[in-house]
């Protein structure tokens, strides 16, 4: 009785001591990582027609709001201007038929209608002018080109891509972790980074991380950035990342 009590007694005391012993921290395993642009996009057309300039070419920096593709909009030019006169007219249509009103000699009904048709007029004027702003595809931000898909007098339909962009702003790794190293890792967590294409180690702060574990994987998605500027980086450039994580 002594004999299995003690051997009992003994095993609760390892269990306990087992239950008490804190969880190691994992190893600093290197992890992949890719970079990617702060600002990614692919213009696309918003109207058929044919292209009359391409002003992109394969990793030509460009400027907010300069011409990318421009567009032969020259019925678009002549609706706009048709537009306009059909406009005056019907306004000076209103404008006789109030002052009729003024001397008794047009209805109420005369007036509301030649007021329907001068609004109907400035619509059609701002609809034109609104088709007039999708002759020329602007840069929606400062960056560079990584594909043009599109060749001057091509013609193109609606919501055809022609362009895909990446910003010259800051660079961010985007990588993935083991959903364990929460209990350590934060926004603020200092890594290095090996960059295959480069050859060099940089240094990176985790910015985000996301809301939610992947509950296939288990694993978290991050962002980061980098601790010193570096001209020689460029996205889709990929590496290992390694952090330190604490002792336990």
């Amino acid at each position: 009785m002594c004999a299995f009590l003690c051997t009992f007694l003994a095993g609760q005391g390892v269990w306990a001591q087992g239950a008490a012993k804190p969880a190691a921290a994992p190893d600093a395993t290197p992890v992949r990582v890719l970079l990617s642009p702060a600002l990614e996009t692919t213009l696309v057309s918003q109207m058929p027609g044919r292209i009359i300039e391409v002003n992109a070419t394969l990793g030509k920096a460009f400027t907010k709001g300069s011409v990318l593709v421009r567009f032969d909009c020259a019925e678009q030019q002549a609706r706009a201007a048709m537009s306009q006169a059909e406009r005056a007219s019907a306004e000076q249509e209103l404008e006789g038929k109030l002052r009729l009103q003024g001397m008794h000699q047009a209805t109420e009904l005369e007036v509301g209608l030649a007021a329907s048709a001068a609004e109907r007029a400035r619509a059609q004027v701002n609809m034109y002018k609104a088709q007039l702003g999708f002759c020329s595809v602007t840069a929606p931000f400062s960056g560079r080109a990584a594909k043009v898909l599109v060749r001057q007098f091509q013609g193109v339909a609606a919501s055809q891509p022609l362009l895909e962009i990446v910003s010259d702003g800051p660079l961010k790794f985007r990588l993935n972790v083991p959903g364990a190293w929460l209990r350590w890792l934060k926004t603020g967590t200092v890594f290095d980074v090996a960059i295959d294409e480069t050859g060099k180690t940089y240094g990176a702060r985790v910015t985000a991380i996301n809301a939610r574990v992947d509950a296939v994987s288990q694993t978290v998605e991050l962002e980061a950035s980098l601790a010193a500027r570096a001209p020689e980086l460029l996205p889709g450039m990929s590496g290992n990342a390694r952090f330190n994580p604490p002792a336990p």
